[in-house]
């Protein structure tokens, strides 16, 4: 595929001015349970929305890095969706997302994920790793 102006990539502008492919996905989790979401390409940005499903409503954690790394709730590498329908829009280049059920309500807790992709392959992303992410 020709792409005018460069090639495809994690550092061409071009690549993230453009209007991205969609990708929507969800799911449910109980309490202490972690989702991997993998995406098929980079992301642009996406959104994760606390959907809720539970009468207490669940405390929800964003995170780049699996909680059995040790590092995501000690260091609080995280972002917390406290209620239903509340979302968070992150502006990151990535090629996963984990999100962990923290406390609250039982099964059903459930979560929605929507990215505006790239063109990039998802193997050509590094891993997020570092201050503020692993250490």
């Amino acid at each position: 595929m020709f792409y005018p102006g460069g090639s495809v990539g994690l550092r061409n502008v071009g690549s993230y001015q453009i209007s991205g492919h969609p990708f929507i996905t969800g799911s449910t989790l109980g309490t202490g349970q972690e989702a991997c979401i993998k995406f098929p390409q980079v992301t642009r940005d996406f959104t994760v929305i606390n959907s809720g499903s539970t009468d207490t409503g669940p405390v929800l954690r964003v995170h780049f890095n699996s909680t059995s790394s040790g590092y995501v709730v000690d260091n609080h590498h995280y972002v917390t969706l406290e209620s239903d329908d509340q979302s968070y829009t992150f502006h990151h280049k990535c090629k996963e997302i984990y999100i962990t059920c923290a406390e609250q309500g039982g099964a059903d807790n459930g979560f929605e994920v929507i990215a505006n992709l790239t063109n990039i392959d998802a193997g050509h992303m590094y891993e997020l790793t570092g201050a503020g992410l692993t250490d």
